[in-house]
């Protein structure tokens, strides 16, 4: 296997089990860590940058939404990129309604360390669920 995905799928296990700081200490300092899509529809769509910034992200979803689902399936590894294909549902904290989508996560790692992360998912749905 290769290390990156064993970083990437360290990473997703920290998730799980809530370790913020193990993940946030698996990013490099000037990290970049994107949610694509037009930030006006979802509170969890930006970007965030640094170790803090990837904290805030995590309170962020925290406060925001709870998760259902969390499910990474598929690893590709390229060079210093890593693709990885899931699903999550999650349920909007403010109103009780759910979004359930696919993704596409894209990692790249720069010295044993992520240097930018990016989320591609139905952020339509993620905007519909979150209107009240």
């Amino acid at each position: 296997m290769s290390p990156n995905v064993e970083l990437v799928q360290n990473l997703y296990a920290a998730f799980g089990r809530g370790d913020i700081d193990a993940l946030v200490a698996g990013c490099a300092p000037n990290v970049r860590w994107r949610v694509n899509g037009r930030p006006s529809d979802f509170p969890m769509i930006g970007t965030w940058t640094g170790p803090e910034g990837v904290r805030e992200f995590f309170g962020q979803l925290a406060e925001t939404e709870e998760a259902d689902a969390f499910e990474p399936r598929e690893f590709y590894a390229s060079e210093d990129m890593v693709f990885v294909l899931g699903r999550y549902a999650w349920t909007m904290r403010k109103n009780g309604r759910k979004a359930d989508a696919e993704w596409v996560h894209v990692f790249r790692i720069e010295d044993g360390k992520v240097a930018s992360f990016t989320d591609f998912t139905d952020t339509a749905q993620f905007a519909e669920a979150w209107r009240s």
